[in-house]
């Protein structure tokens, strides 16, 4: 662990954390629960919490007709539940592996999606087309140390009228020590530019550690967040902060339904993530 503030360059960062998720993929392809997707009716966890709330902002009952991207996709299981609920989705992700994987879940639940390996930060150039919906939920933009570019791209895949969808870990909660006994801030919550490096070799889930543990991260206020996506020209539809997260955060956490929350004692006093939609017009 660790979380000391380093002036690394981006290249070398991607590197590292590229490195890092090339080798949680084996691991998250036995943790996820990926059998359960040859029901064919079967979403994951993720989405069905997202879904009702970007369904309603869209005026729609499910995604049927709309074509979506979703960035920092990973192995694909939320790519394919989105793609369950009717979008034609296009999978985006710096990991080699982890599109391998998307893909083969994919084929073999008889799922349709795309697939391209791009840094987030490139993908207006990298990924054809435009999109009704952009997507990206939970754990995030805590690898990225330019959200104005990150912004940029979201704006450019979107079709005018098109909406922006993100559910993420709260910059709030991950000011937190995950290790203390009571709620105690530890780490920054507003960014200096800088990364957090971590040295870590285990994973958010399952068991396994992998060969290539240090990572670096960067801290988000909620005002850069929002900043940025009012800079690039998107315009604010909804917000909210919800009190659960879909991984344990700390170990103090207790299981809740499809998630872990704070002790209830505690439910209250920190939120966990945060959602923000947001429209091209």
């Amino acid at each position: 662990m660790s979380g000391d503030a380093t002036d690394i360059h981006w290249d070398d960062a991607r590197q590292a954390n590229r490195d890092n998720w090339d080798d949680r993929v084996p691991l998250h392809q036995s943790a996820y629960g990926i059998d359960a997707f040859d029901d064919p009716a079967h979403l994951s966890d993720v989405v069905v919490d997202d879904l009702p709330v970007l369904t309603r902002a869209l005026g729609t009952n499910d995604l049927s007709g709309l074509d979506l991207v979703h960035l920092q996709c990973h192995i694909g299981t939320d790519t394919i539940s989105l793609a369950r609920a009717g979008a034609t989705v296009t999978g985006v992700d710096f990991s080699r592996p982890a599109l391998v994987a998307a893909e083969a879940l994919a084929a073999r639940v008889g799922a349709e999606g795309s697939w391209v390996e791009t840094d987030v930060l490139d993908a207006r150039a990298a990924v054809s087309g435009d999109f009704d919906v952009v997507y990206t939920s939970i754990g995030t933009i805590c690898w990225l140390n330019d959200l104005d570019r990150w912004a940029t791209q979201i704006v450019q895949l979107l079709r005018p009228g098109g909406t922006f969808f993100i559910r993420d870990g709260h910059p709030a909660l991950y000011a937190l020590d995950e290790d203390a006994p009571q709620l105690t801030a530890r780490y920054p919550y507003f960014g200096d530019g800088r990364a957090q490096r971590w040295d870590d070799a285990s994973t958010y889930a399952g068991d396994g550690v992998v060969a290539h543990a240090r990572t670096y991260e960067w801290a988000h206020p909620l005002s850069e967040i929002l900043g940025a996506l009012l800079r690039s020209g998107l315009r604010i539809v909804h917000f909210d902060e919800g009190r659960t997260l879909p991984w344990r955060f700390s170990s103090r956490m207790v299981e809740v339904p499809r998630g872990y929350a704070w002790p209830e004692a505690e439910r209250d006093l920190v939120p966990c993530t945060y959602t923000i939609i947001a429209r091209r017009d």
